[in-house]
């Protein structure tokens, strides 16, 4: 399976199964709309107006070299891994609901803002000591494990956050385990003494911010209906800066407000952010925050526009990462990563302030998704096999998609929430995952 496609004066041509890129001639690109195998006289017939006899020669040449190399069209190997990969995986990471509540009242929250539509709530140290716990007693032989500290807000709870991180680090030494601890926040409770504690016992930060402050107050508010940019800026550029502009990232949301969300990634970066973040929202179909259907081709337009600022800026020394342009055309992580994605459900799983257990954070208060609790010591491995199982080639729309290894089958919550199974990927998000995997590689082809 090939995927060929043109941005700006690139003809780039994809080899889905052994993952090599090529950026070709134009009678390359145009032989390559020829069935696969078909003779020199065949091509020739079809493009001898257009090309030169001895150019199409040369362009068929050169595809019958790389076919030779499993370059192009090379074999699918991966659906009999698929078939043998581990059925019950050590969990590995853990997303730790520390505050079922929030200071924010954002408007298209998955979170119900903060309440995970129950009732609000605070993790004690006793659930997150146990949550601590489960994980090392289900990681078998893994030695580094992942934990989020999520809300809702958890700065609303850092106490109880800097007692389950301490807890971590002295759990891991006796059991020869390294936490890797992240935290997610939307800032406003950001000040020094919290900061200085993050910066020395957490890996990584993520930090809530939209972009342009029209932008981001629409949506991001306070309790009391305010803007919450004025707030956060200044205690995000800090934050940053005080880490190096490294081990962090700003995170955004782009709706249909925005569609021209490459205004919002650019002023986040001419704000001297270099590690940015910013992702479509997946809400209700209904609801007019919503992505449509017909929004897609602004936003493919958009993300051409970034993709071009994006080499032009990092040509000229003033870089920045945009998370969705970061791409690794080595074939890693690895086959089973690129097959199966981000572990939820099996490898990693979501706590609650309750201690309830759920594949991830979106699948929180699902109750068919309960898969046990921490403080009662039940952990339902059955129900986990349905995570397991799932990879890109359990998914039909997968199956047949050029972009399958890249994305790695797309994300469970969204595949459930707009089409009742996990197995049934959201079409809206493969269809801005495959513009955004052009981007990358367009930009992966300019050098950058």
């Amino acid at each position: 399976m090939i995927h060929k496609f043109k941005m700006f004066n690139k003809n780039i041509v994809v080899d889905v199964n052994s993952g090599a890129v090529h950026d070709v001639s134009d009678v390359v690109y145009d032989v390559l709309d020829k069935p696969e195998g078909s003779s020199l006289q065949v091509v020739t017939d079809g493009l001898s107006e257009k090309y030169s006899i001895e150019d199409i020669k040369e362009g068929y040449d050169e595809i019958c070299q790389l076919r030779e190399m499993n370059m192009l069209y090379s074999e699918d190997s991966y659906g009999d891994i698929a078939q043998s990969i581990n059925k019950k995986p050590l969990v590995k990471a853990l997303c730790l609901h520390i505050c079922h509540d929030c200071n924010l009242r954002c408007e298209y929250c998955f979170a119900g803002t903060g309440s995970f539509c129950g009732e609000r709530s605070m993790m004690s140290e006793e659930v997150g000591k146990r949550a601590i716990d489960f994980v090392i007693a289900n990681s078998g032989t893994r030695r580094n494990i992942e934990v989020d500290f999520f809300g809702g807000e958890p700065l609303m709870n850092f106490e109880v956050v800097k007692k389950i991180a301490d807890y971590a680090k002295e759990q891991g030494e006796k059991h020869d385990k390294v936490f890797r601890l992240t935290l997610t926040t939307n800032g406003v409770l950001l000040d020094d003494d919290k900061l200085d504690y993050i910066n020395k016992n957490m890996s990584n930060v993520v930090l809530s911010i939209d972009g342009r402050r029209e932008v981001h107050d629409r949506v991001r508010k306070t309790i009391n209906g305010g803007g919450s940019y004025e707030i956060i800026m200044p205690k995000l550029k800090k934050a940053a800066e005080l880490r190096n502009q490294d081990n962090y990232y700003v995170r955004g949301t782009f709706t249909h407000y925005n569609l021209d969300f490459a205004k919002d990634v650019l002023h986040l970066a001419d704000e001297g952010f270099k590690q940015i973040s910013v992702e479509p929202v997946v809400g209700g179909r209904d609801e007019d925050y919503s992505i449509k259907e017909e929004d897609l081709p602004l936003a493919f337009e958009q993300y051409e526009v970034l993709a071009k600022e994006y080499v032009k800026r990092i040509k000229e020394g003033n870089w920045f990462n945009f998370f969705h342009f970061m791409i690794d055309l080595t074939q890693g992580p690895c086959v089973i990563k690129r097959m199966s994605g981000c572990g939820a459900g099996c490898e990693y799983v979501a706590i609650t302030p309750e201690g309830d257990i759920y594949p991830c954070h979106q699948f929180v208060g699902k109750k068919e998704y309960y898969l046990g609790n921490v403080l009662n010591n039940i952990y339902n491995r059955d129900k986990t096999s349905e995570f397991a199982n799932a990879n890109v080639y359990t998914k039909e729309k997968c199956k047949a998609c050029w972009a399958k290894f890249y994305c790695s089958g797309g994300c469970h919550a969204n595949a459930y929430q707009f089409g009742g199974d996990i197995n049934n990927p959201y079409d809206i998000g493969c269809e801005l995952e495959k513009k955004r995997v052009e981007c990358a590689l367009y930009i992966k082809s300019e050098g950058c």
